[in-house]
């Protein structure tokens, strides 16, 4: 389209100009001004080439050409704006106003330029969704685990009682400056009174409660082991918990000759009774003893015991003795045993020192009363006052007796490990917006030109980032709902990386947290490459807008410097877990541990007593050592590589207790062809027999660690050692082979076996081992039906295989491997792609010089290892970047408090048979790394070598 000036057709420039000012989003007023402007001085420039003899259609390329590479586009703007008034302001507006009309443009634009390119998009918010949601899943573990307080009435004016007490103060085990939150139930009652009859008392309320363990429930006919919990009278009430359904437990029915009671987990009640409302007023068989449903708890009440406890069952304190089939005694003594935790309800106002003090009389009176006599003739009769007991209140409002702290170091510890693979997606980013931003050069400089503050197209290029940002957010959501998900199916009970029945749903604080980490993340990875973008010579990146613009940027390379080491870090940590769960696969247990499956009876919660309970034991041996597929059958007390033990003081030959050394030994209470059965080698003596019962004298077989620890320079046979609770004299009679005990981490302890038939204490619960043909877990369901035709009632529990058994020990260590490389690979992932990203970045802009070196004869493995190199280089700093980083923070966290102990110590206790900096670990995951990068620069270098010298040189 053209028009008539004088003579000369003058081609309409207006469209062209109206193109190329398209992007910078100018007012229609403005931009016809800008477009009249222009139009005219091209007009210009057109008719003055015409004159010099120049032809129409070259005039009309010349002056385009004149447009595009020099600097007419800029300097022409600029006069312009500075000859155009500024916009006028339209009343009824306001600067607020304008923000937020600026705002919404901003926002709009923003998404318009991150739909033009939706690989780009793409890639970006599935990076950052992964590293957010995954931040968002371990805050919600934190959140659950940590940060919880008791979902009662005003947490904050609960007061937990402790005490601490001298070293010559000694409580059945306890001994030494020892701190502990454990009280006798005389001294609780003590306690209780003196704040009943102190009418002044800082307390509201006064309560106390324990863990029970595990009872034997009978619901309908279907007989299971259930958790439960004791109570005192004051317990609901001082919790200020209203249950859900019924009544609470109270001081009448805490009380002696009160008629058994019970109140129900919301839980229990939905699983074993359907929810069903009419439960109120029916029995519940606990231990063979009846007890009259009352109540049903709230669903979110777990009770004041540690996070993640959630008992099946509450029961008053003054019941306790009918679960462990005593007579019905209105106290609970537990043969003198510190077993309750005790907790208050401040009064408004009141202080927790106000609380000790008005109960620490009592208390301290009533501990001294039950101090044991003096058992070793050093120890004085009387206390020195300076080493009396004394209380200590604090709040309750950290929520279950601090339980928690100790699975403090591993959630956090996974927290900082999904923090540096968000960082590494942050660096990810921030290189992609990086060479986006190069490529946008042009519109950056057009727009500064025209008028455009620095900060306001910072602020634009930042909401561009804080979109993305809140796009991964939102599918970080999801990301983190299944990750809650995964991490609750890969961890169990055993693990202890969690404790047991933790509620991780995604809830307001974990949103809130995902915001602020999307804002914090979209301004971190935004921030420069918005800064560098802007930072131009209009003059120079006006007339280079058609061109490439140079080499990657120092930015670009230490952001992937950056990536590379904290990758390795984190896949070394891999490594090292991965190594310590192999090495402890590899662990000789002393053992024969195929075949086996192991499962436990509790007859001692069914009724089962003395002379009663042997005949119950023989009768099952005997049915299950009969079973087709069965080899051989046995039982014992402790179950082993399953993180138990039974311990007890020893005397050795000629030592009395007065004067002798602390010793002790693990116990086992085995039938006599356990050794036989678990293909244990068996050294020297005789092995037990059947004839080894009640009535005979007391003997033992002790492993070799036993004789080697305890008689170092005699023969153990024939010696005879003392029990210094029970007073029990046994003769050791034979020696057996070490075999690992609790786990397969620790070391091999003295053990000494003793027949089961002279080992009363404990005998209520045994673990029964079959050696089987073929696969162990196939006889399960007919163990089952042996002991339901047996007893009905008593139900079998904790069955598996002993292999699987002894793989659930290490059920940490293999969470901790799966964790690491998952998100050391998963980092390792976003590394190769930035990598792989800078290069091709790079060979794009060096198109040019690598034509101009092919046309000069440069050869294609010349260009490749040209690019490889390239990346090669950054990929080895950044490994010595993350091997002085690592071994500096090794030497820096060495000795630094983590948890319960140092550092080191965490990392000894963690790790096994491998150092947290091994060297062949290092150097696995450094060729892994170069490896991996070679891979990722190869795409890159060969695209490189695919450039056409002659267009490269056309272009130049």
């Amino acid at each position: 389209m053209s028009c008539k000036q004088g003579e000369i057709n003058v081609p309409d420039w207006k469209p062209e100009i109206r193109q190329r000012l398209a992007h910078l989003n100018l007012s229609p007023l403005r931009e016809a001004a800008i477009v009249e402007e222009l139009a005219q001085h091209l007009d210009e420039s057109y008719a003055e080439l015409l004159a010099f003899g120049m032809s129409e259609a070259d005039a009309q390329r010349q002056v385009l050409t004149d447009l595009s590479e020099d600097d007419l586009l800029a300097r022409e703007l600029r006069r312009v704006e500075r000859r155009f008034p500024p916009e006028p302001i339209i009343l009824g507006t306001n600067r607020r106003t304008n923000m937020i009309a600026d705002l919404w443009q901003d926002l709009r634009y923003g998404a318009r330029m991150l739909m033009k390119q939706p690989g780009f998009t793409l890639i970006a918010v599935l990076s950052l969704a992964l590293g957010i949601g995954a931040n968002t899943a371990l805050f919600s573990v934190v959140d659950a685990v940590l940060l919880k307080t008791l979902p009662v009435k005003k947490p904050e004016r609960l007061a937990l009682f402790e005490w601490q007490a001298g070293r010559s103060f000694r409580t059945s085990g306890m001994s030494g400056w020892e701190e502990t939150s454990l009280f006798r139930h005389e001294v609780f009652t003590r306690m209780r009174q003196a704040h009943l009859r102190g009418p002044d008392s800082p307390l509201s309320d006064l309560f106390a409660f324990a863990p029970f363990g595990e009872l034997n429930a009978v619901v309908g006919q279907q007989a299971e082991v259930i958790s439960g919990q004791v109570v005192s009278g004051g317990y609901y009430a001082g919790l200020g918990v209203q249950p859900v359904l019924g009544r609470a437990i109270t001081d009448e029915d805490d009380r002696a000759g009160a008629a058994p009671v019970v109140v129900l987990s919301h839980q229990f009640w939905q699983e074993r009774f359907s929810a069903n409302p009419a439960v109120i007023g029916q029995s519940l068989k606990l231990n063979q003893q009846s007890f009259t449903i009352i109540g049903v708890t709230q669903h979110a009440f777990n009770g004041a015991g540690q996070v993640g406890e959630r008992h099946a069952v509450t029961i008053p304190i003054a019941s306790e003795p009918l679960l462990r089939g005593e007579s019905r005694l209105g106290t609970a003594n537990r043969g003198g045993y510190w077993w309750l935790d005790v907790m208050g309800r401040l009064k408004p106002g009141a202080t927790y020192e106000q609380a000790r003090a008005s109960l620490n009389d009592a208390f301290q009176a009533a501990a001294l009363e039950m101090m044991p006599p003096p058992r070793r003739a050093d120890e004085p009769a009387q206390l020195d006052p300076k080493e009396y007991p004394r209380l200590i209140a604090e709040s309750g409002s950290r929520g279950m007796l601090d339980e928690r702290r100790e699975y403090a170091p591993t959630i956090y510890g996974l927290f900082i490990v999904v923090a540096l693979v968000l960082l590494i997606a942050c660096a990810n980013i921030a290189n992609l917006l990086l060479a986006r931003a190069s490529s946008r050069n042009a519109e950056i400089s057009v727009r500064l030109a025209v008028g455009a503050g620095r900060g306001r197209l910072i602020r634009q290029l930042l909401t561009e980032s804080v979109l993305l940002a809140a796009s991964g957010g939102a599918v970080g959501v999801l990301f983190a709902l299944l990750g809650n998900s995964a991490l609750l199916a890969i961890t169990d009970k055993d693990t202890g990386v969690l404790p047991s029945n933790v509620d991780l749903s995604v809830n307001w604080r974990a949103l809130a947290f995902t915001l602020a980490v999307s804002l914090l993340t979209g301004v971190l990875f935004g921030l420069a490459p918005a800064w560098r973008a802007t930072s131009v010579d209009l003059a120079t990146s006006l007339k280079q807008s058609r061109r490439t613009t140079g080499a990657v940027s120092r930015l670009s390379k230490g952001l992937i410097v950056a990536q590379v080491a904290l990758s390795l870090l984190l896949l070394v940590g891999a490594g090292v877990f991965l190594r310590t769960l192999h090495n402890l696969q590899r662990v000789n247990l002393g053992f024969n541990q195929e075949n086996l499956l192991v499962f436990s009876l509790r007859p001692g919660q069914g009724g089962y007593k003395d002379e009663r309970l042997a005949q119950f034991y023989q009768q099952v041996f005997a049915r299950l050592d009969n079973l087709p597929g069965v080899r051989a059958a046995t039982f014992g007390r402790v179950p082993l590589i399953a993180r138990d033990n039974w311990a007890n003081g020893i005397l050795l030959p000629g030592e009395v207790e007065a004067t002798a050394p602390p010793r002790s030994t693990f116990r086992q209470a085995v039938r006599d062809n356990y050794f036989a059965t678990l293909e244990i080698p068996f050294l020297r003596g005789r092995n037990f027999t059947a004839q080894d019962d009640a009535r005979a004298p007391q003997v033992a077989i002790v492993n070799q660690t036993f004789a080697r620890e305890f008689f170092p320079n005699d023969e153990a046979l024939g010696k005879r050692i003392t029990f210094r609770r029970s007073k029990q004299t046994v003769e050791i009679v034979g020696v057996v082979a070490d075999t690992k005990y609790e786990n397969q981490r620790k070391n091999i302890p003295p053990l000494l076996y003793a027949p089961w038939q002279q080992v009363g204490e404990g005998n209520g619960k045994m673990y029964f081992t079959l050696r089987t043909a073929g696969e162990p877990t196939a006889l399960a369901a007919t163990v089952r039906q042996v002991v339901r035709e047996l007893d009905s009632n008593l139900p079998i529990t904790e069955v598996s295989s002993q292999t699987a058994r002894s793989q659930a020990t290490l059920g940490q260590e293999r969470l901790s491997a799966r964790l690491l490389s998952f998100f050391g690979g998963l980092a390792l992932l976003l590394a190769a792609i930035g990598l792989s990203g800078v290069l091709a970045y790079s060979v794009s802009q060096r198109t040019n010089e690598i034509g101009i070196r092919m046309a000069l004869g440069a050869q294609t493995a010349n260009v490749l290892r040209m690019v490889l190199w390239q990346g090669l280089k950054l990929v080895l700093l950044g490994l010595a970047v993350g091997v002085a980083i690592g071994y500096g923070l090794k030497r820096l966290l060495a000795n630094q408090s983590f948890g319960r102990g140092t550092w080191q110590a965490r990392m000894a206790e963690q790790l096994y048979g491998v150092s947290v900096t091994d060297p062949l670990t290092v150097a696995v995951i450094a060729l892994l790394l170069i490896f991996v990068a070679l891979l990722a620069c190869f795409v890159p270098a060969r695209r490189a070598t695919k450039v056409d010298p002659m267009i490269a040189l056309r272009c130049e």
